[in-house]
């Protein structure tokens, strides 16, 4: 696995090791290997996708060697899905390639079953009735299915499965949980072990912002009624609080305390988001439970028990000014906490994986780890039937003027449409 892991490394960073390896199981089926189709099967050949299968039964023509890159001259007449098929396969030699010289609708309309066995459909400029028909079958076998759509300058490209569930969605903008606002039993004793009012100047500009937040939100809780900093004014003051306990000017652990104090303010307890997941009627879970709504049915009964209204804490802290020691201490204190809230999580998912009847050890230890450090930032994607949006007005006379090359201010059009 080393070698893979060399080569898609600029990618590993971004999706990470578990969205390479669901990249590396997919098995993919192109309709259509039209410019549209080749240009996107060729982005996820290069990111090392399992096999891939292209379905065309046209042949190379002149007007092809303008728009498609895959072919060439001495292409002409040849299998257009074979031609594409071999570029692809050159581009990357660890994927498994082959194709099938057959009409996409007619295959649509035939044998259906056709495509059960791949991981995702991707569907190039398929009319409206073939695009209804492919969409029915792919949700019957839970299919993930793209189509698209390009005409000129313009087009559309439109996801379409009856539920998609994400673990590590990777948000833009995530708090860290720091609980600063609700510390667990030992990171109040960590913080205790540590004297803000210490004079040794050395030991008192080393303090981690984490300690000097956790302690001042105690202080300014004990004299404000057990509650902590809600209005603009109370805020402003439990940052000249942080400020008039620094000894000099320049220490720059209490400034940064100052810029994370927001930290503090931030509400205790889970999100609307994850509040609705919970709430979903899907964590009633049977033997036809996904492994997903399996673990969200534990994440539920953890938040109500041992999380006492939160989610198993992710266990990472960013940089700060510390001292090597207090910084690894604390980082300690969050792991051992991850570690503690996992192993929970972990028993909850057995238990219930035994209670519907399913082997307990189904879903591996390395996933439901992941999916209780990323617990806070769950996401569920349910999509509406293709059939449903055509049959809207305005959808209706968008896919129109888009399908219908005979338009010539189609790009017009559609952008007062939109």
């Amino acid at each position: 696995m080393a070698e893979p892991k060399v080569k898609y490394d600029r990618q590993l960073r971004i999706w990470g090791e578990q969205g390479q390896a669901a990249l590396e199981k997919a098995s993919i089926c192109l309709l259509n290997c039209g410019p549209t189709g080749s240009e996107t099967l060729k982005n996820l050949v290069l990111g090392g996708v399992g096999s891939i299968t292209v379905v065309d039964g046209s042949k190379v023509e002149v007007g092809d060697l303008g728009n498609n890159f895959m072919v060439d001259e001495s292409s002409v007449g040849e299998s257009k899905a074979k031609c594409v098929c071999t570029f692809l396969q050159e581009l990357n030699d660890a994927v498994n390639a082959k194709f099938i010289e057959d009409c996409p609708e007619e295959l649509i309309e035939t044998n259906p079953s056709f495509f059960s066995q791949f991981t995702l459909v991707i569907a190039t400029q398929l009319v409206e009735d073939s695009m209804v028909k492919l969409d029915r079958i792919c949700r019957e076998a839970n299919i993930i299915l793209i189509f698209a759509r390009s005409y000129g300058l313009m087009g559309l490209v439109r996801i379409s499965v009856k539920e998609h569930t994400v673990i590590e969605s990777k948000p833009d903008h995530f708090l860290d949980d720091l609980r600063l606002n609700n510390p667990w039993p030992e990171l109040t004793r960590f913080t205790e072990t540590i004297d803000l009012n210490t004079t040794d100047a050395v030991v008192h500009k080393h303090t981690p912002y984490i300690v000097i937040l956790v302690k001042i939100a105690e202080e300014w809780a004990n004299t404000h009624g057990g509650n902590l900093p809600s209005t603009r004014e109370e805020k402003r003051e439990f940052k000249d609080l942080i400020k008039s306990k620094m000894i000099t000017v320049d220490e720059e652990n209490y400034k940064e305390a100052m810029e994370a104090s927001y930290k503090v303010f931030s509400p205790r307890g889970i999100g609307a988001n994850l509040q609705k997941i919970i709430d979903d009627s899907c964590t009633e879970v049977d033997s036809n439970s996904s492994d997903f709504w399996v673990m969200v049915a534990a994440l539920k009964e953890f938040i109500a028990n041992e999380g006492g209204g939160e989610t198993p804490l992710e266990g990472s802290i960013p940089d700060m000014t510390s001292s090597t020691e207090l910084y690894v201490n604390l980082q300690k204190t969050y792991q051992a906490k991850a570690e503690a809230d996992f192993l929970v999580m972990e028993q909850r998912v057995r238990d219930l994986l035994k209670k519907i009847g399913r082997d307990p050890a189904s879903i591996s230890k390395a996933n439901i780890k992941s999916f209780s450090k990323n617990a806070r930032k769950l996401a569920v994607c349910r999509y509406r039937l293709i059939e449903e949006e055509f049959n809207s007005p305005v959808q209706s006379e968008l896919q129109k003027y888009l399908t219908d090359e005979d338009h010539g201010y189609v790009i017009a059009y559609c952008r007062n449409m939109v």
